[in-house]
């Protein structure tokens, strides 16, 4: 039974809203994941160890469906703990042939992590997979199923070999460990993940629906606008490399199918800045195509589209937000211990607004909110003042 667009567009939707539940400041990385899928293209995902980079990619593969693909490269992994190993029975023919069965060649997702270790043979064989979903070694020849592959290194590779290699990967997330506001939604949505995994999936065909649908996307109207964001941003010295330029409006469409759009228009222009190459140039971006990115509009990937727009703005529209809440939820004096966990969250608000921006930088919610902090830190439980007495006497 074929697909409908609507469906198919709703079908993914709903499982990327299943899949980032519980992965607490991940969601943009879910929903980054399915844009590249539908775009075709390759995500890069830089962030240090224990930054749940892996559980993101596997809750996410299974909520798109198809056959998935991981594992961690090292110095010493040999090409057949990704491709397979040489088929024996054609060796005693004569034939090199490799047999790829649950292996990375026929995976519709992968996930490669710290995949800048891989040897040159591995990334070798790895460009043609990725570039032109062939893979090649030997006398096999093989087209690919591969939708979508993320890869992920603690840092960007420093060697300028790489480049090669590290540019078939279009689109660009940087995570950071979760704040400390965050902790105890943290706590809660780990523990959550420790479930069977149910929730409501998508299918390759959605996904195909979806990716024909981009494909075919009319991008005339908003070719204009791209230009001049791309001008934009090679004046403030953010150049992206031609591919890089043309390739972009893939995820532009992408954007816009999944949305729910088959025209894209100025509200999905916000790819881009993704597809800027550093996190230090991507805070650029934001701020260069601040008016461009004002349009911004994604009821499904709205993680992903708020991030790529608003930047540190996001995070200082969360931190009010989440002090706000705080500050109308004072419990009771007489309660001494929700008095100090309570003390603790406000403690955390204020170390992560101190962390994030500078007295100078701060916006006039965020100076409101300081001076709300500061008094609130100053309070002390009468409670807890009585304990501290009979403690000394």
């Amino acid at each position: 039974m074929s697909v409908t667009f609507e469906a198919a567009a709703t079908a993914v939707r709903d499982a990327l809203s299943d899949a980032g539940q519980g992965l607490v400041e991940r969601e943009a990385m879910v929903e980054l994941i399915a844009l590249s899928a539908v775009a075709g293209e390759h995500l890069l995902v830089i962030g240090p160890p224990g930054t749940a980079k892996s559980e993101a990619v596997r809750r996410t593969a299974r909520a798109l469906g198809g056959s998935y693909f991981e594992y961690l490269l090292g110095r010493f992994t040999e090409p057949s703990e990704l491709f397979g190993p040489v088929d024996l029975r054609k060796l005693r023919e004569g034939l090199v042939e490799t047999e790829t069965t649950g292996m990375l060649p026929e995976a519709d997702v992968a996930f490669l992590d710290e995949v800048f270790l891989g040897s040159t043979a591995i990334l070798n064989t790895l460009l043609g997979l990725l570039n032109e979903r062939t893979f090649r070694r030997g006398h096999t020849r093989m087209r690919c199923p591969l939708r979508v592959c993320v890869g992920a290194a603690n840092a960007l590779p420093e060697d300028e070999s790489l480049a090669a290699f590290a540019d078939r990967f279009l689109a660009r997330i940087f995570v950071e460990p979760v704040p400390d506001p965050r902790l105890e939604d943290l706590l809660a949505g780990g523990a959550s993940l420790w479930g069977d995994g149910t929730g409501r999936r998508a299918s390759l065909a959605a996904l195909d629906v979806l990716a024909q649908a981009a494909r075919e996307a009319d991008l005339a109207p908003v070719r204009p606008h791209l230009a001049h964001a791309l001008r934009s941003l090679r004046a403030a010295g953010l150049s992206l490399s031609d591919r890089r330029a043309v390739k972009v409006q893939r995820l532009v469409a992408a954007a816009a199918v999944l949305a729910g759009r088959s025209v894209p228009s100025t509200a999905d222009l916000w790819p881009l800045v993704y597809a800027v190459p550093t996190k230090e140039g991507q805070a650029l971006a934001r701020e260069v195509l601040r008016e461009f990115l004002a349009a911004t509009e994604n009821p499904a990937l709205s993680a992903a589209a708020l991030e790529a727009s608003a930047g540190p703005w996001a995070r200082a529209q969360r931190i009010v937000q989440a002090g706000q809440v705080l500050l109308a939820e004072r419990p009771s004096d007489t309660d001494a211990e929700a008095f100090a966990a309570w003390h603790l969250k406000l403690e955390g608000v204020a170390r992560e607004m101190d962390a994030s921006f500078a007295p100078e930088f701060l916006t006039e919610d965020l100076k409101v909110l300081r001076a709300g902090l500061t008094e609130a830190l100053a309070l002390v439980s009468p409670v807890s003042l009585e304990a501290r007495g009979a403690g000394l006497s």
